[in-house]
């Protein structure tokens, strides 16, 4: 299934669409649907697609697969988290950098937000925290990765920012 939303982010229009269910998060069904996207909604100069994806379990050259798509244009972008999202999330409330798998980085979700069940409230997130998950990801990138986070990490503050600077 596919979620949407659009957010509006001073002044500027942000659209999401988020791919729920095991079968279609794959690296390869998720290019899918933004090439299916792109086909039906062009692209204006100012506008930017990215896609966004969990490490989890997917290989390398999956992975590989959408990091040559965003290098096809200067407007596509690639953001991945390793081991997954909720480690960004993280970010935002510590700086954690030993986060071994999957099963750690939720444990300590859960215990700086209780009632995470994949629904985030953005009540919970402030400009403030965004900023210092902001720092605390790029320090964790340093040097930049020229794709994604082989380690423990998240490239998803590249579009955060994108969209705060827009």
């Amino acid at each position: 299934s596919l979620f949407k939303t659009t957010l509006i982010v001073k002044n500027t229009i942000v659209h999401i669409k988020c791919l729920k269910g095991k079968d279609e998060s794959s690296p390869s069904q998720v290019l899918k649907h933004m090439k299916n996207e792109l086909e039906n909604n062009d692209l204006i100069k100012t506008d930017e697609a990215w896609l966004v994806v969990d490490k989890d379990h997917w290989s390398n050259e999956q992975l590989d697969e959408l990091f040559k798509w965003s290098q096809k244009k200067s407007n596509y972008g690639l953001a991945i988290s390793n081991p997954k999202f909720e480690y960004w999330l993280l970010l935002h409330f510590e700086d954690e950098k030993n986060t071994s798998s999957s099963r750690v980085c939720s444990e300590k979700l859960e215990k700086c937000l209780p009632d995470y069940d994949k629904k985030i409230d953005a009540r919970k997130f402030t400009r403030k925290s965004i900023e210092k998950a902001i720092e605390r990801a790029k320090n964790r990138d340093a040097p930049p990765c020229k794709d994604w986070p082989r380690a423990t990490g998240t490239t998803v503050y590249r579009l955060v920012e994108r969209i705060l600077n827009a």
